[in-house]
């Protein structure tokens, strides 16, 4: 089914009551800062780990204005966030480092389009408008200037009156370098020896965070710093020791009465027994102040950054692991020696690195795609650059599947999760290729036997589990796709013996009959083993044949070649004949119950899988393509329920009542084994994404992006994060199988080895126009279709990188 695009990309924005909306501020690998929808800053996640939830008090901007040529001098002065949401039910209130009790800002409303946010502060007792913007540096086929550990935050001011106004904005921020936790009353505690300095280098002025305290190989090491950019700037290096409330008390009114920041002197009077703590933290300030003329606008620009350099070398601390543990720099730790370090190069690049991220959300945000499926492409890449996600010290690319609120969750660039993703492989595709290097050269051993968990690579032993079905031969075809987005054959040469040895590992493991129809004890991404021949690995293990085929041809290895291109032929029909029931695929058991956890005559989502990875990458169909339509098709219809009112579900609940979502598995004509697989009643985002690129590929596009709707529907701000979709995890890697969207609306086939691209839009329109990515360059493409001579042209602009040499709709495929 066909249908006309919806045009017109409609931002999507929360209200500060949409209390479950948060941006992420970071780069890739560096942890993150998540922007709130009140103005917050929240879920400070920079300490090489998770940390959902964590508030760092005393962490806020706040303005202040005057008339200039008023007598009294009045000021006004706000908290720049919206005020605080219920509940309130804390045993002691609100914390003192909350600042709830100061005059907020009325009412916010937060945008996020990727890499930018914005938020839209309102109070009419002001004079004056306050927005925010706030951004890390995106640069696609870029990772290390989109691996930038900071945030550059910009408040515009405009001024409402008809009379100047002098306008300050305060930035204040604790050194939580050797962050410790909270006491019993919720103080933030930090290792002693903080210290505060500002420091002014002309272009660059600010406080510099450190811990003389630590020693530079512990975990809690690091340094921070906030800066700015202006000119007239005050600053408080350290708020007014003391104890209770001096230190906030002492601020406020500073800034309140003056619009600036004074030094803090000793304060000596008689009283009570000060209440001081050497481990908590020093909190800092920073003001800008500027004049406003009537109806005119200013800018008022921080940074903050960030440098903790070291992190636990392995996925999980040992309970009994005593300290020094042993630690590993992070990659951007070899860039940069410190926050301060990290402040300057974005001082000094910011206009460059600012313009290339602009291009990115230009190309992005100007498709022509309807607006749900541009958030699902762009809201999932915080994947990439949230706690889920690091890089080692020589720049490897590695993840967790998601993350606890304190802790990864499930280590190991998990391959049969990975088998989902698109995201990084177009847009990063060297970080995609280091992957492959780790899956096929360090943990693949001379049996072809590829561990699904990478532990080798941090020096460990190697994960000891029956090697998982899916996720290896899924290898694989993202080593051919990675390859056709490159070009580059020596890439493919260097891991092409044991890319080899990995697929012929399935003709001895999995397949005991010698059909090329996988029977046998197969793991997966269900965390259990399939039995006797189905689709899921089937589809899989088809489509790693036809790409083992096509690179043993271009490498000249014949012997692979002539057994792939047998093993697929026989497997393919052998596959459809054993496992077709006439509406879709199958698994084929005499007793379903003989085994625990299968799924037998069910109605599986993922009974495709191998197909939608074979389209994106190019291959062409692995099963026949009327069955393949019917099938994909029936997924639909079956499983995808739009108010899940009623349906049972015993295991983990993603999906309530009254919403939509894609079931796992159905059984539309009975046979549910006693205890079916586990997460089968269960909805994935993951799931649905692949699913519904799977539809658009085969023309269900209507049914495609009803079901992409749904999920963006449910991650409302109110609900659920839109920024953060969740399986086992927060930021679930699974996610991003979003960006398979991309090429199936597009119809976006590429081939870098014999520089060819193509375009095929699924959605007919008289202008069409999308990003597109290759590992040479990005930037977009248009068409335009001739409403009386259905004469189509097109045009390609590269906005990074170059298209030299490369055809583009050449008429001959890729």
């Amino acid at each position: 089914m066909r249908r006309k695009a919806e045009t017109k990309v409609r931002t999507r924005y929360f209200p500060h009551t949409a209390t479950q909306a948060a941006f992420l501020l970071g780069g890739i690998g560096t942890g993150n800062i998540s922007l709130g929808s009140r103005g917050d800053l929240l879920d400070w996640e920079i300490f090489n780990k998770p940390a959902k939830g964590l508030k760092i008090p005393y962490s806020f901007f706040a303005v202040c204005s005057r008339n200039r040529d008023s007598r009294d001098g009045s000021h006004i002065a706000r908290i720049l966030e919206a005020p605080m949401q219920p509940p309130y039910a804390n045993s002691h209130g609100f914390n003192t480092g909350m600042v709830a009790g100061l005059p907020h800002m009325m009412s916010s409303e937060l945008a996020g389009e990727y890499p930018f946010a914005r938020v839209v502060f309102r109070d009419p007792d002001l004079p004056m408008d306050v927005a925010l913007e706030a951004f890390t540096p995106f640069v696609p086929l870029n990772a290390d200037e989109s691996g930038i550990p900071g945030a550059i935050l910009r408040y515009s001011v405009r001024n409402r009156s008809g009379k100047p106004l002098v306008v300050s904005i305060a930035g204040s921020l604790p050194n939580v370098v050797g962050f410790k936790g909270f006491d019993s009353f919720n103080n933030l505690l930090v290792h002693p020896g903080g210290k505060n300095l500002y420091r002014d280098e002309g272009a660059l002025r600010g406080l510099f965070y450190s811990n003389s305290g630590l020693p530079p190989d512990s975990l809690p090491y690091g340094t921070m710093a906030l800066v700015s950019t202006g000119s007239s700037l005050t600053c408080k290096e350290s708020w007014l020791a003391g104890g209770w409330f001096d230190g906030i008390q002492d601020f406020w009114d500073d800034f309140s009465t003056h619009g600036s920041l004074s030094h803090t002197a000793a304060f000596h009077a008689p009283g009570s027994r000060i209440r001081y703590q050497e481990d908590r933290p020093i909190v800092g300030s920073l003001c800008l102040t500027q004049e406003i003329g009537p109806r005119t606008s200013a800018v008022f620009e921080f940074l903050i950054t960030w440098h903790f350099p070291n992190r636990l070398r392995g996925w999980h601390r040992d309970a009994n692991q005593q300290e020094p543990v042993p630690v590993m720099k992070n990659h951007y730790a070899l860039r940069f020696a410190d926050a301060w370090a990290v402040a300057s190069y974005l001082v000094t690049n910011l206009a460059r690195l600012e313009e290339l991220s602009r291009r990115f959300h230009r190309a992005l945000y100007t498709s022509t795609l309807p607006p749900y499926v541009i958030d699902a492409l762009a809201s999932n890449i915080t994947v990439l650059r949230s706690p889920t996600c690091f890089r080692l010290e020589d720049g490897t690319f590695v993840s967790w599947e998601g993350c606890h609120d304190t802790d990864g969750c499930c280590d190991g660039s998990c391959t049969h999760v990975w088998n989902y993703t698109q995201s990084l492989a177009f847009l990063f595709p060297e970080l995609e290729r280091s992957m492959r290097r780790v899956e096929f050269n360090v943990e693949t051993d001379d049996e072809g036997r590829m561990a699904f968990r990478a532990r080798r690579i941090l020096g460990l032993s190697k994960w000891d589990m029956l090697p998982a079905a899916d996720g290896q031969l899924g290898a694989v075809v993202r080593l051919y796709r990675d390859w056709k987005l490159c070009g580059d054959d020596d890439f493919l040469r260097s891991l092409w013996k044991n890319a080899a040895r990995a697929l012929d590992f399935a003709f001895d493991f999995w397949d005991s009959d010698g059909d090329c129809v996988l029977d046998s004890e197969q793991h997966n991404t269900y965390d259990i083993e399939f039995y006797g021949p189905n689709s899921l690995t089937g589809s899989i293990f088809l489509a790693a044949l036809k790409a083992g085929a096509a690179m043993a041809a271009h490498l000249g290895d014949e012997a692979h070649r002539a057994r792939y291109e047998d093993a697929f032929q026989r497997g393919s029909a052998r596959l459809d004949s054993l496992l077709w029931s006439g509406e879709y695929y199958v698994q084929l058991l005499q007793d379903v119950n003989a085994y625990r956890y299968q799924y037998g005559t069910g109605c599986l989502s993922d009974q495709l899988l191998g197909q939608l990875l074979a389209h994106v990458a190019g291959l062409g169909y692995v099963l026949p393509e009327e069955h393949v339509r019917k099938a994909i098709k029936s997924v639909y219809k079956r499983n995808f329920l739009k108010d899940l009112r009623g349906h049972v579900n015993a295991q983990r609940t993603y999906v309530l009542d009254g919403e939509a979502g894609l079931l796992l598995c159905t059984w539309p004509h009975g046979g549910r084994p006693r205890l079916p697989f586990v997460y089968c009643d269960e909805v994935w985002t993951g799931i649905e994404y692949q699913v519904a690129a799977h539809l658009i590929y085969e023309g269900h596009t209507d049914e495609g992006l009803e079901m992409v709707k749904a999920v963006r529907d449910r991650h409302d701000g109110f609900k659920r994060n839109p920024w953060n979709e969740v399986e086992c995890g927060h930021h679930y890697v699974r996610s991003l199988a979003s960006w398979s969207l991309l090429p199936a609306l597009s119809g976006f086939r590429f081939d870098m080895t014999r520089k060819r691209m193509s375009f095929a839009p699924a959605i007919p329109q008289a202008e069409f126009s999308c990003f597109f990515s290759t590992g040479a360059a990005w930037g977009i493409y248009r068409e335009r279709v001739d409403a009386k001579t259905r004469t189509r042209t097109w045009d390609v602009e590269p906005l990074y990188g170059n298209l030299d040499g490369v055809t583009i709709n050449d008429g001959k495929g890729t």
